[in-house]
């Protein structure tokens, strides 16, 4: 589970790659704490559980919750057309991230985004094709990597800031306004093999006879990835989930190499500015990696549904003792998306079943991957539901 080859390599990284240097926002920073209608600052519910405090029940979102399962959202559509319009105007976003938050009165309202989103900031072009997904240049040389710059976050995404500080003044002072950004070795996979991949050939081809180069490319995307996420903070987000979601595509010798030292320079700059921000990490079909997620430092793993809770919590425990690191650490998930195609027994009994399994402090409920485009809006209310009427022994 040693970080050190690619750590070590980061400080060598030559060939005439940018040495990137920190542009900070202009913007006063908003607070990381609410006022509720008593003019007393509290923490959401959400943000407590995921520094570990106990809380009075289990908070509950859902990824992917803003999105094609929700028929206003699908609506919008036709004046919106492309996912860019939706993401990128900021009162669009704004709808598009309230509108889960309003139908199920989730604990935390995500910002409505895309982790390909600050790639144009880094002097990346991108688009996403609404049959095909996102597509991009493939980056294949020294060239390609030499065109890459540090982001501004303020002058090249100024709707991110605008629609979270507006998130922040919409929802109510228990919610949690969720940022997000993606990791460097899945945001890399798309630089490298130029849309969404299956088997991810050409970026482990370059893995393994132009090591070097692909290096180059996580490094100067941490740095930017490390900066935006600052940025999201400073404005109005109050949790940061990174993404790897293809990491789980390496092995763990691999995983040591090219994720998990970039993930941990995104994770060490924002507790570096903002210790008591919680952080989370997902991976997708993650349950080869989980203690060498949980030794990045992150505050909360969240697990897929292909693991049982309750070993997932003991892996991430031992994974952080390992890495010397103090505490159980938290955990995030993990119902199966499928799931909430069942009936409401099942809903009500599977979902239940993971909340047993992880205990009363430091769980955030969750889906164990995004939510399914074809799942039912009753089914997905009455998990909410669900979740937030269950109490652990001794919780009010």
């Amino acid at each position: 589970m040693k970080l050190i080859t690619a750590t070590v390599f980061l400080a060598s990284i030559g060939n005439g790659v940018h040495s990137f240097s920190a542009t900070s926002s202009t913007s006063q920073p908003l607070s990381l704490t609410n006022t509720d209608s008593s003019g007393n600052t509290i923490d959401p519910l959400l943000i407590r559980a995921a520094r570990g405090e106990t809380t009075e029940r289990v908070p509950v979102w859902m990824m992917r919750q803003a999105g094609r399962h929700i028929k206003e959202y699908r609506d919008l559509c036709k004046k919106y057309p492309t996912f860019r319009e939706r993401s990128e105007i900021p009162e669009v976003a704004v709808e598009v991230s309230l509108q889960p938050w309003r139908n199920y009165q989730t604990d935390g309202c995500i910002l409505f985004s895309d982790i390909l989103t600050p790639l144009p900031g880094m002097g990346v072009e991108f688009d996403i094709d609404e049959k095909v997904g996102p597509v991009v240049k493939p980056m294949k040389t020294y060239d390609d990597v030499k065109k890459m710059h540090l982001i501004d976050p303020s002058t090249a995404m100024p709707f991110v800031a605008e629609a979270l500080r507006t998130l922040r003044q919409e929802v109510t002072p228990e919610t949690a306004v969720l940022g997000f950004v993606g990791c460097p070795y899945t945001l890399a996979t798309y630089l490298v093999e130029g849309k969404t991949s299956k088997e991810y050939l050409e970026i482990k081809k370059m893995a393994f006879t132009e090591p070097k180069l692909l290096h180059a490319i996580l490094k100067n995307l941490a740095d930017s990835l490390g900066e935006y996420a600052l940025f999201q903070i400073e404005n109005g987000a109050q949790l940061i989930q990174i993404f790897d979601s293809w990491a789980g595509h390496l092995s763990p010798r691999d995983y040591d190499e090219f994720a998990a030292p970039y993930q941990k320079m995104i994770l060490d700059k924002i507790k570096e500015k903002y210790p008591t921000v919680p952080t989370v990490t997902y991976i997708k079909h993650s349950g080869a990696l989980i203690e060498r997620m949980a030794a990045t430092g992150v505050d909360v793993v969240s697990l897929d549904w292909t693991v049982d809770m309750a070993e997932g919590r003991d892996r991430i425990a031992a994974g952080r003792a390992k890495a010397g690191l103090s505490g159980r650490g938290g955990v995030q998930g993990n119902l199966d998306p499928g799931v909430l195609f069942g009936d409401f027994a099942t809903i009500k009994e599977r979902a239940e079943e993971i909340m047993k399994k992880a205990g009363p402090t430091g769980h955030v409920m969750n889906l164990g991957h995004g939510i399914e485009a074809a799942t039912p809006e009753e089914n997905a209310a009455y998990f909410i539901e669900t979740v937030r009427n269950y109490r652990h022994e001794g919780q009010a």
